[in-house]
Order: structure tokens, then sequence, then C-alpha cells
């Protein structure tokens, strides 16, 4: 999840019947959805023994202070580990994993029946995932062509806040609302939802 700290686990197993040593390079690269990347966070370097059908696992901690202020709009991280077996004629294995950090910071509740022309009250809250403090934090909210920007408070670390925000439906039918929140330490974290309207 965005904001904290990344635990990973490398499983290395000896399917033969011989003692291996195996050297593994591991890096990790923010990304763009292109794959291109865009700062390197994570560089390591160690050897394992493994004997005859023995398998270990080698763990590996990304702390949040270490991709956060790399991390893209896409929130993407590539994690690569090249396993290469001493002395058997240069044999290597290439391991790649993305990551795609969640977010959990919106939440929209809708009354359980919104009827046109009526006057509706949604709640929308949001959060500060990270463990600093954020300020300049702007919400966009989407909703029947049209935009409303609403500036709020800083919020502290790991604080939740909400604020309720009021229309009125002049049609029934779907209706897709679409927030977007943004601060001085990340941006565009996104939540939407279908409204069911209900003739009057």
């Amino acid at each position: 999840v965005f904001g904290k700290d990344i635990n990973l686990v490398l499983v290395l197993s000896n399917l033969s019947s011989d003692r291996k040593s195996i050297r593994v390079d591991m890096s990790a690269s923010t990304i763009l959805y292109t794959r291109r990347a865009v700062a390197e966070i994570l560089k390591a370097a160690t050897a394992v023994e493994l004997g005859p059908k023995q398998g270990k696992h080698i763990r590996v901690k990304i702390p949040y202070t270490h991709y956060g202020k790399y991390l893209t709009t896409d929130k993407r991280i590539q994690v690569t580990a090249l396993c290469e077996v001493m002395r058997s004629h240069g044999l290597k294995l290439l391991v790649e994993k993305t990551i795609i950090l969640e977010d959990t910071n919106i939440i929209i509740k809708v009354p359980r029946r919104v009827v046109v022309n009526r006057a509706v009250s949604l709640e929308i809250s949001y959060a500060n995932p990270l463990p600093e403090p954020v300020s300049r934090c702007v919400l966009l909210v989407t909703l029947m062509n049209q935009q409303v920007k609403i500036n709020l408070a800083r919020l502290a670390p790991r604080e939740r806040s909400k604020i309720f925000f009021e229309f009125t439906p002049r049609r029934a039918g779907p209706l897709q609302l679409q927030v977007d929140f943004s601060c001085d330490k990340f941006s565009h974290v996104k939540g939407f939802v279908t409204i069911a309207v209900a003739p009057a």
C-alpha cells in the first residue's frame, strides 16, 4: 500500500543433488507505466549456499523513505534479482517483478436512495497514508460535466478526514462522480462511484 514499507521475499531452490553457491544482485527502481526507470531506490548483493534439494528465503525491505520522493503518479516499482550460480560456466537467472502500489485513501459514501431534483449529501473521506504531514491539500470533484475544486486543511501523519458534498441530480439514471486528491507530497489519488438516480 502506498505510504508503507515494502516487504519482499525471494525464494531460491536447489533442485539438484549438488551443493550450489549463488550470488544474488538485487535492485529496485521507480518506473513509469512504459517501464522506463525514473530512479534507483535499492541496490544490494548477497551470497547464498544451497545444499542438495535445499531452499532458502531472502527477505528484502524497501522503506517508504527510500521510494516516496521518487514515485511517479503511476506508483510503480520494478524489482529485479539476478541470480548467478558460481562455478557453473556463467549460468544466470533473472527474476523481475513490477509492484503497483494501491491507494486506499478515498472513500465515498452515498445515501441508499438518490432521487432526481432532490438535494443529496455525499460523504467523501480522504487520508494521508504517509508517516509525515502533508499540506496544500486539494480535492477536485467531477460530477455532471462540472468540476469543483475544494481546498483542504493540512493533514497530520496517517490522518483521515472527511467533507460533505451536496448536489441536486437533474436527471434519472446512472451518474458518475469522480474525486481526485492531491497535496504537496503526492498527487492524483482517485476515487469514483456510480450513483443510481431514481425518478421523482
